[in-house]
């Protein structure tokens, strides 16, 4: 599961934040300030952190350097104030992204997911299903060995089920995943192309297999060896 830092002194901020986040399940760690940001970091393993500039004890800015000097993580900052120098003095700190409040929680989430999948994409380059291997960086899939080319989307959905086995998707998280937000078309593309991912592995292996979740969606299971 995805772990998410709120850092922010406002607590109906937390609260919004935290509600939305984890009906999107994400695991929602809070702290008040600065400092409590930087034990959070220190004690829990975080995947993306949300830091408020205007803190007590250590500002935004410096956990946000903090965090790049120290982890491999994305920062998105929210900030009050709406300046060109303010949103410069952001970047330089390190943070990837930057929300000016007051905001919609929508538009937070899509800044977070596009963030994940862009770590995701750069930072994690294999990932292991047994003797399966999913390689990012050459979009190859290697059996026993031997290689298996996918096209393009089907190899994102694979590389995208995989990256968190056991967690289920539904088709239109998949969709925004994998296609984007602004994909046109019908979420039934994801039924077609799964089915084509199954018809490609079946017979070849057994190191996975991606299971129907009845009125959910789709995920992807690790067979026991």
């Amino acid at each position: 599961m995805i772990h998410i830092l709120i850092a922010d002194d406002d607590r109906h901020i937390r609260e919004l934040l935290k509600f939305h986040l984890e009906k999107e399940g994400y695991i929602i760690f809070e702290a008040r300030d600065g400092n409590e940001a930087s034990l959070v970091l220190e004690n829990e393993r975080i995947h993306l952190a949300v830091v408020d500039i205007m803190m007590p004890y250590k500002n935004g800015l410096d956990l946000c350097k903090e965090i790049r000097d120290q982890y491999d993580l994305p920062v998105i900052l929210l900030t009050a104030k709406d300046q060109l120098i303010d949103k410069e003095h952001g970047y330089f700190a390190g943070t990837d992204d930057y929300l000016i409040k007051p905001f919609e929680p929508r538009e937070l989430m899509f800044r977070i997911k596009a963030l994940l999948r862009r770590y995701r994409m750069v930072n994690s380059e294999s990932i292991a299903l047994n003797e399966t291997i999913i390689d990012r960086k050459s979009y190859e899939v290697r059996i026993q060995g031997k290689t298996l080319l996918l096209p393009l989307k089907e190899f994102e959905l694979l590389a995208q089920l995989g990256s968190f086995p056991e967690r289920v998707f539904t088709r239109e998280q998949l969709i925004e995943l994998v296609w984007g937000a602004d994909f046109v078309g019908d979420d039934r593309t994801i039924d077609v192309h799964i089915k084509r991912l199954r018809e490609r592995f079946s017979g070849r292996t057994d190191d996975f297999s991606i299971t129907t979740v009845r009125g959910l969606g789709y995920k992807l299971e690790v067979n026991k060896k």
